[in-house]
């Protein structure tokens, strides 16, 4: 063999070895995908930044507002004659400009609200962690769903190889006529049941694939191709963290929301106290009067133009009692939101109870099943010592076989069942696999 068709060879596996690698999907790889596709968390990341970006601090709202004005006007007929202040029957143009700059010094609203704004973006970030964590929870069901179905195909194709070898063997026992053409008709029977659960198990698997990648929204997958990777490491052992649940998390911002809110509307009732200043001056021309002595536009401006600075304190002292209103269901609402987040611990609670007596009734099973395993490995290794001699025959000994292989699936399937529930209470807890 040459030194080309070695390195040919060698590219060929490589290639084969990288596309079985690409055509793999863990459930690692899927919970990546699907969080990076998934429009819905696409719009909570974006809901996150508009959030931030319409904050204002405490310092931004206390910066004056300053605004400056132009007005030209025509005054006809009679009227005041800006520099006499006499009555003149004559018209005037005028042009006024006005620069004003106001402040809140004190202003407790503008405190309550800086507050709020922070724990809005807290608020938005809690609830894309509660869409991330119920679709996790959603993906990691699916995934399951469709690992089960795959592991059952395989049973269930060495089940099916396994009808197919004694169908052929019993076909030719016939033909010599060391068998009766029953042995055949029943061969043929159970031959033609394990095609049917084949493939009714294959269409169900390749729904199940479809539904999971519909789920991540990936589209450029031959899925088909696709196996997916049991994960069968050892079960995570319990651990006492501290609780994290994004949807309790929201529920506690939503209370600090509301206590907020009531701060809010306490600010109405306070005083605000406000610094203020304001330039102005005009220009004016008597217009029938084309020779009048007028002073030029800008020698007017800078000899009309006056400044005022001043301080202002706004106390309310009675608006009809709708601000006492306004705290009073700030408070109620409060309470709400407190009373949220003890409802949703409680769901969480019972949640996970559920999920831990499913645990444990998956551990007391996984007992049995070893032990059923066990008896299915004697029985089958017995059973094909007689089916040897002759002394059983093929149908019963297919029935063994099928035994085992059922039992070798229910162990496995109990560990799937055992490690999703871990993963499951993980993600309810932790929100973590």
């Amino acid at each position: 063999m040459n030194k080309e068709t070695v390195i040919t060879l060698l590219f060929l596996i490589f290639s084969a070895f990288a596309s079985g690698q690409e055509n793999s999907w863990s459930l690692t790889k899927c919970m990546e995908t699907g969080l990076q596709n998934t429009i819905e968390i696409k719009i909570r990341q974006l809901e996150i930044k508009r959030t931030e970006r319409s904050q204002n601090s405490v310092l931004n709202r206390m910066l004056p507002t300053i605004n400056l004005n132009g007005q030209q006007g025509y005054i006809l007929g009679s009227t005041i004659d800006p520099a006499t202040n006499a009555r003149v029957s004559s018209n005037f143009q005028s042009d006024n400009f006005y620069l004003n700059a106001r402040t809140n010094l004190i202003d407790f609203g503008a405190f309550a609200n800086a507050q709020k704004d922070k724990i809005n973006i807290e608020q938005a970030k809690a609830e894309k962690e509660v869409l991330e964590n119920e679709y996790k929870l959603q993906l990691l069901e699916s995934y399951y769903q469709a690992l089960y179905t795959q592991e059952l195909s395989k049973i269930q194709k060495e089940q099916l190889k396994q009808a197919a070898f004694n169908l052929d063997r019993v076909t030719k026992e016939v033909a010599i006529g060391s068998k009766p053409q029953s042995d055949l008709y029943d061969m043929q029977l159970s031959f033609s049941e394990e095609e049917n659960r084949n493939l009714e198990t294959e269409q169900l698997y390749a729904i199940k694939k479809i539904q999971l990648f519909q789920l991540m929204n990936v589209t450029d997958v031959a899925i088909d191709e696709v196996v997916l990777e049991p994960y069968l490491k050892e079960r995570t052992k319990d651990i006492e963290n501290e609780l994290y649940n994004p949807k309790i998390k929201l529920a506690e911002l939503n209370y600090q929301n509301s206590l907020k809110s009531i701060c809010l509307e306490r600010a109405s009732n306070y005083p605000i106290l406000s610094a203020y200043y304001g330039y102005s001056t005009f220009y004016y021309k008597n217009i029938k009067q084309a020779n009048a002595n007028t002073d030029p536009f800008f020698n007017q401006l800078e000899d009309n133009k006056s400044q005022q600075v001043g301080m202002q304190l706004s106390v309310p002292v009675f608006n009809g009692f709708r601000n006492n209103k306004k705290i009073s269901a700030s408070k109620i609402a409060g309470d709400m939101a407190k009373f949220a987040i003890e409802k949703e611990k409680q769901q969480l609670d019972k949640q996970v109870v559920l999920e831990e007596q499913n645990k444990r009734n998956y551990l007391q099973l996984h007992h049995k099943l070893i032990e059923k395993q066990k008896f299915a490995k004697a029985s089958l290794a017995t059973t094909q010592a007689k089916f040897s001699s002759g002394k059983v025959e093929t149908i019963l000994y297919s029935a063994v076989k099928n035994q085992l292989l059922s039992a070798e699936y229910d162990v496995l399937k109990n560990n799937l069942q055992l490690q999703y529930i871990d993963m499951k209470i993980n993600l309810l807890r932790n929100d973590r696999l």
